[in-house]
């Protein structure tokens, strides 16, 4: 009887932070500015060439030339920051707000091996993660493993977040989708640099909750098998914005209103459903299959009041080879108190990959 109650405190408490999070008048909610117009249409349609007919016709990542500043360091590790900017093409690069045109990246790095017998891992940012401060922590005691953090920032989130938008609190839709391309472009970039200028013998990707969507974006489309490691994450943001707790934090009459405007009468449940019409877009089980799904490691929490068991599982059916670790807690508590959890998969995943040939 303990576990269930424990279970149903996990649950309640992650409903008691969303409560406080997103339905207090303190706190702006998302897509106070609507859908995004133009930009919207747009990414719709650079997204559905996304998901290529024949998997594997991935496109080559970009190039990118970070100029790095050294933080600090000992005799045993470093820390660097480094600036690049973002690999997207002009069309995107014109939709994004000029603050987030310049990509941040922290890089820590144990000087124990050389890089070819190293591996590096990138860690992309959660929902309201501005720094690099949390993702540092988790990926510090991974060094005595050889293995090396990389963290970036989000575009929107931290030195590039748009002058009007209050925290995370993203203005329209198609922020989330040009927030979520540009991290995928970015971090392609970043894997295909580790690779072929630091000369990593292997790479990952892992990421919390939005993070861990775009983590298994970045697993799946990137050319090069990566371990995958999505953490605490749902196979959409549909279940985000649609199912989970966000969807108290969303304007929906904001986005009602919007759509009004442009001569388009609708109640509230249709909104939601062009909400998930749109979002379907974030659906990773329609992405190609990673090209090492062994070393695909989900963890998720057993009582998760943003994220339904269902979601998970259908990431691990739509990947056939991919594991599913469970944590117990809700979505908030393992987010504090599972870093051990998450280190251990991170180990796991990259160890299910072979050593990368020298050259």
């Amino acid at each position: 009887m303990v576990t269930v109650n424990l279970g149903m405190l996990h649950y309640v408490l992650d409903h008691i932070y969303g409560a406080f999070m997103h339905r207090t008048k303190m706190s702006t909610p998302f897509f106070s500015r609507g859908w995004g117009g133009t930009k919207l249409e747009m990414l719709e349609r650079m997204l559905k060439q996304l998901f290529p007919e024949v998997a594997g016709q991935n496109w080559p990542p970009t190039l990118i030339e970070p100029v790095w500043r050294t933080v600090w360091e000992t005799k045993n590790a470093r820390l660097r920051e480094g600036i690049f900017r973002t690999p997207c093409e002009e069309q995107l690069l014109g939709a994004l707000p000029p603050e987030s045109h310049t990509a941040r990246v922290a890089f820590l790095m144990p000087k124990s091996v050389p890089p070819n017998r190293m591996a590096c891992v990138v860690h992309l940012a959660g929902t309201g993660d501005h720094t690099f401060e949390r993702r540092l922590r988790l990926g510090g005691p991974l060094m005595k493993e050889n293995i090396a953090t990389m963290v970036l920032e989000s575009p929107f989130y931290g030195h590039r977040r748009p002058v009007l938008q209050r925290g995370a609190k993203l203005l329209c839709v198609s922020d989330l989708l040009l927030l979520g391309r540009a991290t995928i472009e970015e971090a392609r970039s970043l894997l295909h640099w580790l690779d072929t200028e630091a000369d990593f013998g292997k790479m990952g990707v892992c990421g919390l909750s939005m993070g861990g969507v775009h983590a298994a974006m970045v697993g799946s489309l990137h050319p090069t098998p990566v371990a995958t490691l999505p953490f605490l994450s749902p196979h959409s943001a549909v279940v985000a914005f649609c199912e989970g707790i966000l969807k108290h934090g969303t304007a929906w009459e904001a986005l009602r209103e919007d759509l009004a405007a442009q001569k388009v009468a609708m109640t509230l449940e249709d909104v939601r459903e062009r909400m998930r019409n749109v979002l379907s877009l974030t659906d990773v089980t329609r992405f190609p299959i990673p090209k090492n799904p062994n070393a695909v490691i989900f963890v998720a929490a057993t009582d998760d009041g943003y994220i339904p068991k269902h979601s998970v599982l259908e990431l691990q059916k739509a990947w056939p080879g991919s594991e599913v670790r469970w944590v117990t807690g809700g979505h908030v508590s393992s987010f504090i108190l599972h870093n051990d959890e998450f280190r251990r998969a991170i180990k796991d995943g990259l160890d299910r990959l072979p050593w990368k040939e020298s050259h």
